[in-house]
C-alpha cells in the first residue's frame, strides 16, 4: 500500500469547512493545511485553531500551492464547480460538498474535467458512513433481501434550517440540497438500476408564506428500469423549536426474501434541559429538548468529532494517502443524484411524468 504525506487545501471556512479542517488537521497523513474563504478574516480565524500553515481570501491562492495535493471544496452549493474544476486542472484529489453542482451543465463540465485530470473526485454524501446506512448496504450485498422491488424514504426539518439554507442560497430547495442524501442511498443500494420514471407533487405553506419560493412538502413515487417502486418524501417546514437537531429519517426496503427498515429518527436518546442545548447548524438558536445524535455530519465528545462526517473525511484522506477503496460517492453517481432530484422538481411544477434521462 502507497503512503504519502497530504497537504490539505480547505475552500471554504463556513461550518462543515471547520469542522473537515479540524479533522484534516488530527490526521497522521497531513502535514500542511492551507484554508480559504471569502470573508479572510473567518479564513485568519479558523486557521489559527486548526494550526494551518496558510491562509487566504482567494480561493487560487490555496489551491495552486505546491504544497497541497488535495482539496476539499465546502462552500455553498452555487459556488462549488469553479474550485473543484481548478483542484482537477491540477491534478490534485478533490472532495466536494454534495450536490455536486445545481445544475446539469455544470455537472456535466466537472465530468469532462474529472476524465481529464490526474487527479480523483469524490463527493460528500455523508449518510454513507452513518453505520445504520452502512449496515443495510451490506445486507444488500449479502443478498438477504434477494431482488428489491419496492423502497420508500422520508425526511423531515424545521423551517429554521430551510430559512438559514435558503438565506444562503435562494437557488436550494429541500429536494436537492436534502432528499438527495436519500436519492444517493436509493443509487447505492440499487446499484445498477437506473431511474426510469418520475412522478412527484408539492404543497407550499409556512415558507411560501415566509417569501421563499420553496415547498413546505415534497412527495414523488420512483419507477426503476427493472419495474421496482421508490417512494421518497421531504419536509422542511416542521416548527423550529422541534427537537431534532438536525434532521428524521426512515428508510423501508422491500425484497422478495426480506424486509430491511433503517429507523433514523433518533427518538432513542432524548435530552431535556433548562440551561438550553445549542443547534449544531444555527448559531444562536437553542432548544430545550433535543433528539441526541439528530445532527446529520455527527456530534462532539471527548474533545474530538464522532460521526458520519467525520468517518467520511478520514476514509477520503486515507484513500488519498495511500490508495485505500472508500465508499465516497463518485463524480458519475452524484451527477445521477442531481438529475434525478431536479425531475422531482420538473414533475412538481409541470404535474406530469418526467422520463429520464432529463431532455435539455
Amino acid at each position: 500500500m502507497r503512503r504519502r504525506q497530504l497537504g490539505v487545501a480547505i475552500v471554504g471556512a463556513g461550518r462543515i469547512g471547520a469542522m473537515r479542517a479540524q479533522l484534516a488537521a488530527a490526521h497522521p497523513a497531513v502535514s500542511f493545511i492551507a484554508i480559504s474563504d471569502a470573508d479572510a478574516a473567518r479564513a485568519k480565524a479558523l486557521a489559527e485553531k486548526v494550526g494551518a500553515q496558510f491562509h487566504s481570501g482567494d480561493n487560487s491562492a490555496i489551491i495552486s500551492r505546491p504544497e497541497v495535493n488535495a482539496v476539499v471544496v465546502s462552500t455553498s452549493e452555487h459556488e462549488h464547480t469553479a474550485p473543484v474544476l481548478e483542484g482537477l486542472s491540477l491534478g490534485k484529489a478533490v472532495l466536494v460538498e454534495k450536490p455536486l453542482a445545481l445544475e446539469l451543465a455544470d455537472a456535466d463540465r466537472v465530468l469532462a474535467a474529472t476524465k481529464q485530470s490526474k487527479g480523483g473526485l469524490h463527493v460528500g454524501y455523508s449518510r454513507r458512513f452513518k453505520r445504520r446506512y452502512l449496515l443495510a448496504k451490506e445486507q444488500i450485498t449479502q443478498g438477504r433481501l434477494g431482488t428489491i422491488v419496492g423502497m420508500g424514504a422520508r425526511l423531515y426539518n424545521s423551517r429554521a434550517q430551510v430559512f438559514a439554507m435558503l438565506d444562503r442560497n435562494p437557488g436550494a430547495t429541500p429536494v436537492v440540497d436534502s432528499l438527495t442524501y436519500y436519492v444517493d442511498l436509493l443509487g447505492w443500494y440499487l446499484a445498477g438500476n437506473r431511474v426510469a420514471e418520475v412522478w412527484a407533487r408539492g404543497a407550499g405553506g409556512v415558507i411560501r408564506e415566509a417569501g421563499y419560493q420553496c415547498d413546505d412538502v415534497t412527495w414523488a413515487i420512483l419507477r426503476m428500469a427493472d419495474g421496482a417502486v421508490v417512494n421518497l418524501g421531504v419536509s422542511f417546514a416542521l416548527p423550529s423549536q422541534y427537537p431534532s437537531l438536525g434532521y428524521s429519517g426512515r428508510i423501508e426496503i422491500l425484497g422478495t426474501k426480506g424486509v430491511l427498515i433503517v429507523d433514523d429518527d433518533h427518538r432513542e436518546q432524548l435530552l431535556y434541559t433548562e440551561q438550553g442545548i445549542p443547534h449544531i447548524y444555527l448559531p444562536g438558536v437553542s432548544v430545550n429538548m433535543a433528539f441526541l445524535g439528530s445532527s446529520a455530519p455527527g456530534d462532539w465528545a471527548a474533545g474530538d468529532f464522532w460521526g458520519p462526517l467525520a468517518n467520511e473525511t478520514r476514509a477520503w484522506l486515507d484513500h488519498v494517502a495511500t490508495g485505500r477503496p472508500c465508499a465516497l460517492t463518485t463524480p458519475a453517481e452524484a451527477r445521477s443524484n442531481l438529475e434525478i432530484t431536479l425531475a422531482i422538481e420538473r414533475a412538481v411544477e409541470t404535474g406530469q411524468p418526467v422520463s429520464l434521462p432529463l431532455a435539455g
